[in-house]
């Protein structure tokens, strides 16, 4: 829980968190020792000097570790765990739903966990949706489309099978889809990254929510002219947050053109754990003001109701979470 200097509670959903195994030992290939490298070029590069992690630690972190800096150190009231399998460059899956689950069942008024499918999968790939759903009752998935798959190096979500996947999650009641579209990592493709097709689904599947994790950076207007007239697209702020340290004239560019496209109620909080640690990242946030010609610009501030809902209230409209009624339970908990 985040307090103000006035002592006003602000609840914090981090929309973005992740609990992997990138170490050398689970490593099936050279590829794997490139992204998690990749990873850790994006944590030392743009972390305060005070922030960052040794590679060990980096590769991979305990469950205790991370539950102490999303919720102890960490202003995190929930986070939500986003799945990335990877299993073409990591023996036992980089970051999946059921070594993810083992923080839920431990935790299971602090953690939301989401599910992931791969069109490519094909029926095996729909038989796993729907264990998922039936073991932990998902309502959200996470979406790489640049995975490699054997000789496929990515998909597109307009693609036939993936129609047919975002149907069955659609029936299922799996509404919040969450699609990387970001920056890319090595040895991943950039082009399969792009938020083209992101239009597309959001146009056939009104039922369901696209949350463009990383807002498509660097492909940010694209992503702004698309979330302005498809009601059901989001901007999730992980990877651009961090900016906030290294280049706070860039930050303000991204989140000054988010609220002026995007809109206060459809912009989501996200660490990118354990590339980046909540605590400072949020510290920065709720310190951050726009600058006055940027203001003048756009006409859209970053007030105290926008950072409320970016940090928390809108991922809990999502997700179905009763703000006071979770502040009461972890209050007892504690």
């Amino acid at each position: 829980m985040f307090r103000t200097k006035t002592g006003e509670e602000i609840f914090v959903i981090d929309g973005h968190t992740h609990f992997w195994d990138g170490s050398p030992a689970n490593q099936k290939n050279i590829h794997g020792k490139q992204f998690i490298d990749c990873f850790f070029a994006y944590h030392t590069n743009l972390s305060p000097p005070e922030e960052r992690w040794p590679k060990e630690k980096f590769e991979k972190y305990d469950a205790r570790t991370m539950y102490d800096d999303l919720f102890v150190r960490g202003y995190d009231d929930m986070a939500i765990l986003q799945p990335t399998y990877l299993t073409d460059f990591y023996k036992s899956g980089f970051n999946t739903t059921e070594r993810n689950a083992e923080l839920k069942k431990t935790h299971p008024d602090r953690f939301i966990l989401n599910g992931a499918f791969d069109p490519r999968d094909g029926t095996k790939g729909l038989e796993h949706m729907h264990e998922l759903k039936e073991k932990y009752n998902i309502t959200g998935a996470k979406l790489y489309t640049a995975e490699w798959r054997g000789e496929s190096k990515g998909y597109k979500l307009s693609d036939k099978e993936s129609y047919r996947f975002l149907e069955e999650a659609q029936k299922l009641g799996i509404r919040n889809i969450h699609v990387h579209k970001g920056p890319t990592i090595i040895p991943l493709n950039r082009d399969a990254f792009d938020v083209a097709d992101v239009d597309d689904v959001a146009t056939s599947f009104q039922d369901l929510n696209f949350i463009v994790e990383h807002c498509g950076l660097p492909r940010l207007d694209d992503f702004c002219w698309i979330a302005t007239q498809e009601t059901n697209v989001y901007a999730g702020l992980a990877v651009a947050l961090p900016f906030i340290h290294t280049r706070p004239g860039y930050f303000a560019h991204v989140i000054s053109e988010l609220l002026f496209w995007v809109g206060e109620d459809k912009i989501l909080y996200g660490s990118d754990y354990g590339i980046w640690t909540p605590k400072w990242i949020v510290d920065r946030f709720m310190a951050f003001e726009l600058p006055d010609d940027v203001v003048k610009e756009t006409g859209v501030p970053l007030t105290m109701q926008a950072k409320k809902k970016i940090l928390g209230l809108n991922a809990a409209r999502l997700y179905g979470i009763d703000v006071d009624a979770q502040k009461a339970k972890l209050k007892r908990a504690a």
